[in-house]
């Protein structure tokens, strides 16, 4: 069952993350819609926070079983019994037995002992060799750029855009298919260049994309990655998507996704392209453009 929460803050991811505390779910279990977009005011005057309406699955309450009221009769207390009188003990004559002649009882031959045959010994059991350790995953090589390649040019660029972020991160590029080159950061601490659901590590790729098309002949496409995010970000969409899918073939009415990139909408649109009695298509505008999941017959 679908349940609805509407929370407010200084802007909407703050309003988002106060209904994400507030329900203890994570950000891929709810359906997000802005009610209102935050409002700085005139020195201090007419300021208005962000309201977001968050969406979601809540268990089925179940009835309660009816209480059976008890009857007047279980509900009286037992009465107790009044006490007997106790009865004067009889007196008896006491019996005299005659004293009973035993017949001599013959004493059965006793059994002679079982000899038992000695068992077999049992076969030692074999000892369990320990396992042998697992050797550590060996690092990733990388080939060294050409120089004067493209492969040189945007290494070049991210070293010193890293350096600028004060990170000790490594970038090493390769080409892919066409003109389409991929990029991994290697190091530690890759978390704050990641960002919030990927914020960061965008903006490491456009400002990528930008500088390296100035200086090049065509145009190509650099995809910067860091701890495998993309892959993992886009495994999380498609179960994301599939979840949010199904719930629109039980309840055959349409839902609408909270705002993504393009990248992220086209996973969401190829995720679900062959799902039967189910369509998909974006509305709105940049960035705060959506996908829209609806029921088809």
């Amino acid at each position: 069952m679908e349940k609805t929460i509407v929370t407010s803050g200084k802007s909407i991811d703050l309003a988002i993350d106060a209904a994400l505390q507030q329900l203890g779910l994570d950000r891929d279990s709810v359906s997000v819609q802005v009610l209102q977009q935050a409002k700085s005011g005139f020195l201090g005057f007419g300021a208005q926070p962000a309201k977001v309406q968050v969406t979601y699955e809540a268990p089925d309450e179940q009835p309660e079983a009816p209480k059976v009221a008890l009857s007047s009769a279980s509900r009286s207390k037992p009465k107790k019994a009044a006490p007997k009188a106790p009865e004067a003990p009889k007196a008896e004559a006491p019996k005299v037995e005659a004293p009973k002649a035993e017949a001599p009882k013959a004493e059965a031959p006793k059994a002679e002992p079982k000899v038992e045959a000695p068992k077999a010994p049992k076969a030692p059991r074999p000892e369990r060799k320990p396992e042998a350790p697992k050797a550590p995953a060996e690092p990733k090589v990388y080939a060294p750029a050409e120089p004067g390649s493209v492969e040189e040019k945007i290494e070049q660029f991210l070293k010193g855009l890293l350096e600028h972020m004060d990170s000790q991160a490594v970038p090493h590029c390769w080409k892919e298919e066409g003109s389409t080159y991929k990029v991994e950061l290697v190091g530690e601490d890759l978390g704050y260049l990641i960002g919030r659901r990927g914020d960061t590590l965008d903006a490491i790729q456009h400002l990528t994309n930008y500088t390296i098309n100035k200086d090049v002949e065509g145009h190509i496409r650099v995809n910067v990655d860091a701890e495998c995010y993309r892959e993992k970000r886009e495994d999380s969409l498609r179960r994301y998507a599939r979840k949010k899918a199904q719930q629109v073939l039980k309840a055959r009415r349409r839902t609408t996704l909270e705002p993504m990139n393009a990248y992220e909408r086209h996973v969401v649109h190829a995720a679900l392209q062959d799902m039967e009695n189910i369509t998909t298509h974006s509305t709105g505008v940049e960035p705060n453009r959506r996908v829209v999941i609806e029921y088809v017959r």
